[in-house]
């Protein structure tokens, strides 16, 4: 059964571009070791300080623990905010070329 989450967060202004950057090393790990069964995306909102990430991922391991890349980009990560993050577990109601079945 698949699993979604919602994450949410706003960094300070002068770390909008290094989160970006450790977000996309994330992705090109990830691109690499191609993790079956589950699917990722990460947005910059409009405002350029928040983000928002959709991790959808079948059973209960997510291959994110096993990255690099993911521990740098958890290693100081509170330095990098503004405020806590918001995590919310979600139900996919429906998907248009978002998600690949």
């Amino acid at each position: 059964m698949s699993k979604a989450v919602v994450i949410r967060y706003e960094t300070r202004a002068d770390a909008a571009e290094e989160n970006q950057r450790l977000v996309e090393r994330v992705f090109d790990e990830l691109n690499e070791a191609t993790p079956p069964g589950f699917r990722y995306a990460a947005f910059r909102l409009a405002d350029g300080v928040s983000f928002l990430h959709v991790v959808i991922s079948e059973g209960d391991d997510s291959p994110l623990s096993r990255l690099p890349a993911f521990a740098e980009f958890q290693r100081r990560a509170s330095e990098r905010m503004a405020g806590s993050p918001t995590r919310s577990d979600a139900a996919l109601v429906g998907s248009y070329r978002f998600c690949a079945p």
